[in-house]
């Protein structure tokens, strides 16, 4: 399989050289196209993505994650992946990982792989409550079990990539994206993956605003 691996990565200058260098040691031969969208970052972000021989693709302004996992899944299209992977830049997503993550494609047994967190004390206790309730609902609108809905670390192919054309440009984006992929009857599935938080893994996440839109995504497909 032809891998793209797209990093959507603002102000991610201090770990951004760190996750590429392990994408490459993960990703067998380094057989892996990697896509680097620096959205608007103002800390050198990009120079350092660069120095990293991957794929860059630059936003003049930060768009938002969703605008960025839109720009990169596009790209590896472009570049002709046949499965997508995609990974945050800040570290919280353990790159040793993906060779599992692609198995279960590999295997003809999913269309979409989520890399699903544990929730336990590693995970914010707050975090804990909306990854529980997002998976839930999730599982019930689209009638396959989800263990983490709001995982960023995901590998699914091409079709899906091509066929699933989500809104939103922030964090909403990745609900809309696991939610019509399940609503148009692809195949889910799950590998656990650690829980990684701290200082190295700081997220961009805003707690309100981005809990808000994710919530009317959600909504919305219980309401249809």
């Amino acid at each position: 399989m032809r891998v793209g691996v797209v990093i959507p990565a603002f102000q991610a200058a201090a770990t951004i050289g760190d996750v590429v260098t392990r994408i490459r040691s993960a990703v067998t031969g380094g057989a892996a196209e990697i896509i680097i969208v620096d959205d608007g970052s103002r800390d050198g972000t990009g120079e350092q993505g660069r120095g990293t021989g991957a794929t860059l693709v630059i936003h003049p302004r930060n768009r938002g994650k969703g605008f960025a996992l839109r720009t990169g899944i596009a790209k590896a299209c472009a570049l002709g992946a046949a499965v997508i992977v995609t990974i945050d830049a800040d570290g919280q997503h353990p790159p040793e990982e993906i060779p599992r993550l692609l198995q279960p494609i590999a295997e003809g047994r999913a269309d979409l792989v989520l890399g699903a967190r544990q929730r336990n004390h590693a995970m914010p206790l707050s975090r804990r409550f909306t990854n529980w309730l997002s998976a839930s609902l999730a599982s019930r609108i689209g009638g396959q079990q989800v263990r983490d809905a709001q995982t960023g670390f995901r590998a699914f192919t091409r079709e899906v990539a091509e066929r699933v054309q989500p809104a939103g440009d922030r964090y909403e984006f990745e609900a809309n994206f696991l939610l019509d992929a399940l609503r148009a009857g692809y195949r889910v599935d799950s590998v656990d993956v650690p829980t990684i938080y701290g200082a190295l893994a700081r997220s961009h996440f805003r707690t309100w605003s981005d809990s808000w839109r994710m919530a009317r995504a959600f909504a919305r497909r219980i309401g249809a």
